[in-house]
């Protein structure tokens, strides 16, 4: 018993001994303390708030150094190592968060974003999360500059500027415009813009050409995501929000060390949400969400100068939709009885709505659009003399499994439309950037990436019994022969394989003080190789030459293979003058480069010939000029302004044709085309409690010339299948854009948490754009204006609760028209999002 007793005295003693106390107090930089600041003990995680007067007592026995982070909600967090116990309290000082110092790494380093003579937008993760924006589409209300459009992943459009991508169906066989970046690894696949936000960072929007200073080239800028890094101190956070619609999303994201020199964070993300369009066919809703996403990252440090990092990424999209809905029949010129509504008469069919809004539709083949993503990358940084080394490998896959009602009814028409496909891709890219000499600085990398592209196992389109009637060209009784087009259809098999090289570098020369000239080379090679084969199947088996040639209207064997390489050189040039440290002016001259391009979606036909020479599309050749103006009058506001003009000879475009058999449209060059606007972007905090923001577009797009594009749908069927569009606009680009709102906040208590309560709006504003290749009477999208907005309560504990809503005024708008295949006159639309609203709990420690 004694010596149970003197084992509890000894330990209690030296539990005492090892009891250490530390005190001190926090102000901010004039000397004021900082009420609602926060310490936190990294050793164990352990989190302490600050009393009345600022001041703390944190009692440890850690053994020594102590690491403490001090952190306050409008501040930047300070850490500090302690290697000895301080004989005094300590006096912790908080320097204000300012807009102007917000840090980007675009230039491959880490400057200021007021520093860059870049047209830049930055949101940080605080904002993506708060705003409820978890994906691009949504991101693009907050930076007016993007455009997004999506009819399902595989079909999406990134653009900046209104240019980067083909508007409409997507044609496999170009190359994107717009970069899309996550931690320095090219996406190539437009699908995984869809994907949700998984531990985001902060997002970088580089507008104009950056081929100097990324490794892939892109014509019309980049869109660069950061997520979260693994770190050293134990972290857990968890986020779960509920709407409407069924709606639930969670995240959750946890890290801290694995040994002394290994780290790592894992992170989920899952969304899910009912449909929003009703189904009269089958009673039930479509269009839902059903989104997981996870990543796991590995940090190794062997020395301070060197940061190893593995990732691993995976996504999984399994959602029931992507229906469209039709919105309105235009007359055509052809025939009345190839008029839709002639046609669906002498189906005894009617549409189960006049009104896309009701948001109901009758489709008789399922919607789906199946997706996994993922890849693996490996990034080493080595930190060598004033600069940085950096290696780049990766590789992604992609696996897309879809089903289509591409005729938008319930008549069978198009029975089946099944585009399944297998990508994979590999990366390299190896770069130094810091300085050089005393006055100069810069990047240099060079740049491989190898991709395969390939059905999975083929490609189908297939008609039903209805297809005699929409197809019907002429009043002959043949074209009713029963059975002459059910079940005909075709199997595509297709191989894509390209490979893209490069040298690229930038240097940015101090000519004298305040005064930088920057100049940026690059050299590229880009190869693609595709091999296509189109079989016909199905249908009436018959010898008969009329119906036979009736049939071929429909569909027809296609069979090609092509081989393209091409080197191009391009560069950049910027003059940049800095006369107070407030003010920067810059300008720039820059040409860029789209590679050459394949047509996969099929090649329309002339009098029975297929049009082989439409196979390879010559690549995009850029002119850019740019002239900004970037000003910070206070550390809190920021005001830029930005003039371009791009012009482009052999623009890429996506065409539409009235064949069913090429649905999906072509690709064609048009040969001139000009984008010039102007966009402003401020941003004034005006203290830690009120902010406001606005950014605003001007852009205006059009064909400077286009000699032989196809004729918009209201004049299918008229004397020429061809017409000069010359001079019309460029679909999908609004000529004012307009993002805008802001956040007040007041201090108190809540459950007994000390915080903020805080109010949030965000407004997103554009005017109509063209949603046609060919520039249409019909197909225009009206201008329309969305009101999201945020109420609740935050502490600087990293809880958070508060409720949203999106689309607040129940807007009803469009976000993309379609022609439906064949150009009978029905256009499908896809619809934005009604009014959605829930709930956000958020916990992190």
């Amino acid at each position: 018993m004694k010596i149970i007793v003197l084992f509890f005295l000894l330990t209690a003693a030296l539990y005492t001994q090892a009891q250490t106390t530390l005190r001190g107090t926090i102000y901010d930089e004039s000397g004021q303390v900082v009420y609602n600041a926060r310490v936190t003990f990294q050793n164990t995680g352990k989190t302490i708030a600050v009393d009345s007067v600022g001041s703390f007592i944190l009692e440890t026995s850690e053994k020594l150094p102590y690491r403490l982070r001090f952190h306050a909600v409008g501040f930047q967090a300070s850490e500090w190592e302690l290697t000895e116990i301080p004989a005094v309290p300590l006096k912790i000082t908080l320097k204000e968060e300012t807009l102007s110092e917000v840090v980007v790494s675009a230039r491959r380093r880490d400057e200021t974003a007021q520093d860059l003579p870049i047209p830049i937008a930055v949101v940080s993760g605080a904002a993506i999360s708060e705003s409820g924006s978890f994906n691009v589409n949504r991101v693009k209300e907050l930076v007016p500059s993007v455009q997004l459009y999506s009819s399902n992943p595989r079909n999406t459009t990134l653009n900046i500027r209104g240019l980067g991508s083909t508007f409409g169906l997507t044609n496999d066989g170009i190359d994107p415009g717009v970069g899309f970046y996550v931690d320095g690894v090219y996406y190539a696949r437009p699908a995984a813009t869809t994907l949700d936000f998984v531990d985001v960072e902060q997002i970088e929007v580089l507008r104009g050409p950056q081929g100097t200073l990324f490794g892939k080239n892109t014509t019309a800028g980049s869109f660069n995501v950061t997520t979260k890094k693994p770190e050293f101190t134990r972290g857990v956070s968890f986020e779960m929000s509920y709407g409407n619609y069924g709606y639930i999303q969670a995240k959750a994201s946890v890290t801290g060390p694995l040994a002394k020199k290994l780290a790592a964070r894992v992170s989920f993300s899952g969304t899910q949400r009912d449909g929003t369009i009703y189904n009269v066919s089958t009673g039930k809703y479509t269009n839902d969400l059903n989104n997981l996403g996870g990543r796991v990252q590995f940090l190794y440090k062997p020395t301070s100068k060197i940061d190893i990092t593995l990732a691993g990424d995976y996504t999984r999209q399994r959602p029931d939709g992507y229906a469209q809905v039709i919105a309105e029949v235009v007359r055509t010129q052809r025939a009345d009885y190839r008029q839709f509504n002639q046609i669906i008469a002498d189906l005894n069919y009617k549409l189960p709505s006049d009104n896309a809004f009701d948001r109901k539709i009758d489709h008789n083949t399922t919607w789906k659009s199946d997706q996994d993503l993922g890849g693996v990358s490996l990034n080493a940084d080595f930190r060598i003399g004033k600069g940085k080394l950096t290696s780049t490998t990766a590789w992604r896959f992609w696996n897309w499994n879809p089903s289509n009602d591409r005729d938008f009814t319930g008549l069978p028409v198009l029975t089946l439309s099944q585009a399944p496909s297998k990508h994979q891709q590999w990366s390299q890219e190896i770069r130094y950037a810091g300085n050089i000499f005393k006055k100069l600085s810069g990047v240099i990398g060079v740049f491989a990436i190898g991709q395969e592209l390939k059905t999975w196992p083929y490609h189908t389109e297939e008609s039903g019994s209805a297809q005699w009637r929409f197809s019907q060209s002429s009043t002959s009784s043949l074209w009713q022969t029963p059975g002459l087009f059910e079940g005909y259809g075709i199997h595509t098999t297709s191989r894509l394989n390209t490979f893209s090289g490069a040298v690229f570098g930038q240097l940015d020369w101090e000519i004298i003080k305040k005064l930088h000239l920057l100049g940026g080379l690059r050299i590229n090679y880009d190869e693609k190789k595709v091999n296509f084969s189109r079989k016909t199947y199905g249908g009436l088996e018959t010898t008969d030459p009329q119906l036979i040639a009736l049939k071929k209207q429909v569909y027809t064997d296609q069979e090609f293979a092509a081989r393209t390489d091409n080197t191009n050189t391009s560069g950049q040039v910027t003059l940049s003058w800095k006369p107070i440290r407030q003010v920067n002016v810059y300008a720039t001259y820059s040409t860029s480069y789209k590679p050459v391009g394949l047509n996969l979606g099929g090649l329309p036909t002339e009098s029975g010939r297929v049009m082989t020479e439409l196979a390879v599309i010559r690549p995009e050749y850029v002119q850019h000029y740019e002239f900004g103006v970037k000003t910070s009058p206070t550390k809190n506001f920021i005001f830029n302004v930005t003039a371009f003009n791009t012009n482009i000879k052999d623009y890429q475009t996506q065409v539409q044709t009235a064949e069913v058999g090429v649905n999906r449209g072509y690709l064609a060059n048009a040969e001139r085309v000009q984008v010039f606007g102007v966009e402003i972007d401020g941003n004034l905090r005006i203290n830690q409690y009120l902010s406001i923001y606005a950014n605003g577009a001007y852009t205006e797009g059009k064909y400077v010339k286009f000699t032989n594009a196809p004729v918009p749908l209201e004049e299918t069927g008229g004397a020429a299948a061809y017409k000069d569009v010359s001079g019309s606009r460029l679909p999908g680009i609004s000529k004012w854009t307009l993002s805008a709102g802001g956040e007040v906040g007041l201090p108190g208590k809540l459950l007994g948490w000390s915080g903020r309560f805080f109010l949030a709006l965000d407004t997103y504003a554009r005017s109509s754009f063209s949603s046609s290749s060919s520039e249409s009477a019909y197909l225009n999208i009206s201008g329309y204006t969305l009101l999201n907005g945020r109420i609740g309560f935050r502490t600087p504990d990293g809880v958070s609760i508060y409720i949203w809503g999106r689309n607040i005024l129940n807007k009803n708008y469009y976000e993309q028209l379609l022609v439906a295949a064949g150009n009978a006159g029905q256009v499908a639309a896809v619809l934005g999002d009604p009014q959605t609203y829930g709930v956000t709990l958020k916990y992190a420690f």
